[in-house]
């Protein structure tokens, strides 16, 4: 299987400010554009099964983030928020796990289709790991202000033996965590292999800084990239992060 690859032009261009993480960066018609560009690749590439989510459910997931989350910054532009939301409404994961959420607002742009003002379907376990207990803390109260009901949650632990341990399937999983400083983003893989083979055919991995941080991801990267482990797998780099986007 040969690595495959959506970029835009103005990739290297295209910056947000971190501490701003809502601020308009292009017209939204654009960035609506931009992205659908990019979920067509991913369903040519049959890593998705069609391209369809509702854009007002979307604006009112962005809204309530917007609204209710304290967020010190972020490096997910809003495109990549789009894009993971689209993703996330558009498979439909019973069981999602995101790794590395920080202030918890890279874990909410995928778990934003399930639940709050942007919930297009119910899942069974979204789940938020973050290994700094003062993050984590952040992270359940921004989380708890959208979704008080509790679907949606954050645990302050290792995403290595948490998923390793994790009882159910793992239909999509989210990667931004990081490692010691020897390993740094190369703990994706690491986590990965702890719950890969409990992962039904289908499922999705979304590895954010796969541009930025590629060198870190080798390993990574080749182990999503060899049709022995993923049938699919696709870079997408419409900002200077990039989200390696693979299906089992």
């Amino acid at each position: 299987m040969p690595a495959t690859e959506f970029r835009t032009e103005d990739w290297a261009d295209y910056r947000m400010d971190y501490a701003h993480p809502h601020r308009e960066i292009e017209p939204l018609e654009r960035e609506i554009a931009v992205v659908q560009k990019a979920l067509e690749a991913l369903h040519e590439a049959s890593a998705l099964p069609h391209t369809r989510y509702d854009h007002d459910l979307m604006l009112a997931h962005r809204r309530a983030a917007a609204e209710l989350f304290e967020i010190p910054w972020t490096a997910i532009s809003p495109r990549m928020g789009r894009l993971l939301y689209a993703v996330n409404a558009i498979a439909r994961p019973e069981n999602m796990i995101a790794a590395g959420v920080f202030c918890g607002f890279t874990f909410i742009s995928n778990a934003g289709a399930a639940v709050g003002p942007g919930a297009c379907y119910q899942a069974k376990n979204l789940i938020g790991i973050e290994i700094d207990p003062d993050s984590a803390a952040l992270a359940e109260r921004n989380v708890r202000r959208i979704d008080p009901t509790g679907a949606a949650r954050i645990v302050a632990a290792d995403a290595v033996p948490f998923v390793a341990d994790f009882p159910d399937p793992v239909n999509l999983l989210y990667l931004d965590a990081d490692g010691d400083s020897t390993t740094g983003k190369g703990v994706y893989l690491d986590i990965l292999e702890g719950c890969y083979d409990d992962m039904p055919p289908g499922s999705l991995v979304l590895a954010h800084n796969s541009v930025n941080c590629a060198g870190m991801l080798r390993r990574y990267l080749a182990f999503v990239r060899d049709p022995a482990h993923f049938r699919a797998s696709v870079n997408v780099i419409f900002d200077p992060e990039g989200l390696e986007v693979s299906v089992k």
